[in-house]
């Protein structure tokens, strides 16, 4: 009976992160729907939209995401091996290849600023801008919630279900913030 009310707990935990993280992706993926129905009505009613040529950077950082997104699956796979330290290498992994990937946006920013287009140059630039930053901004948070794991599994030998569901949670997460660069590519580079 004891084993049976700890596998609900356990299943009640992980159930209750998902369930936050989904509603949490939701309000994440209104803002950026709105932001590109914007993106979509503005680049089609005036004559000031000059396309951008995609910095080099956006390709480095598209490859980056991808591998990072490996990387967490890497490591989940091994946390359901019950390998923590495979598993916490794989989430180093993971974060490091988030930071490289939000030094990738700034790069891409300062490789546009070189060739003289910033935020306020045309109605292309400024969205672009606009939605890279946000973006970057919720890759920082999925960082976070990275360093938060790691910190909490730094050295454990033994891993909890408390712990994977926060991985699990998280790997939706980073999941999401992948897929979404992927679109915002697409809508940035290769829509219209």
């Amino acid at each position: 009976m004891a084993a049976l009310e700890e596998n609900f707990q356990s299943s009640s935990i992980g159930s209750r992160y998902r369930i936050g993280m989904w509603v949490l992706l939701a309000s994440i993926a209104m803002l950026f729907t709105s932001l590109s129905s914007a993106y979509i009505v503005r680049a089609g009613s005036a004559g000031d939209w000059f396309r951008l040529a995609m910095p080099r950077a956006v390709l480095v950082s598209t490859a980056l995401i991808l591998i990072s997104s490996g990387a967490f699956q890497m490591a989940k796979r091994k946390m359901n091996a019950d390998l923590p330290s495979a598993s916490f290498r794989w989430l180093l992994v993971t974060g490091v290849f988030g930071v490289l990937f939000v030094g990738s946006q700034i790069l891409a920013w300062k490789q546009l600023a070189a060739q003289g287009i910033f935020l306020t140059s045309n109605p292309h630039s400024s969205f672009f801008y606009l939605l890279t930053a946000t973006h970057a901004v919720h890759v920082i948070g999925g960082l976070l919630a990275v360093a938060f794991l790691l910190i909490r599994s730094q050295g454990k030998r033994v891993i909890s279900e408390r712990r994977r569901a926060a991985t699990d949670a998280v790997a939706i997460y980073w999941h999401f913030m992948d897929a979404l660069w992927i679109y915002l590519f697409l809508l940035l580079f290769l829509w219209r």
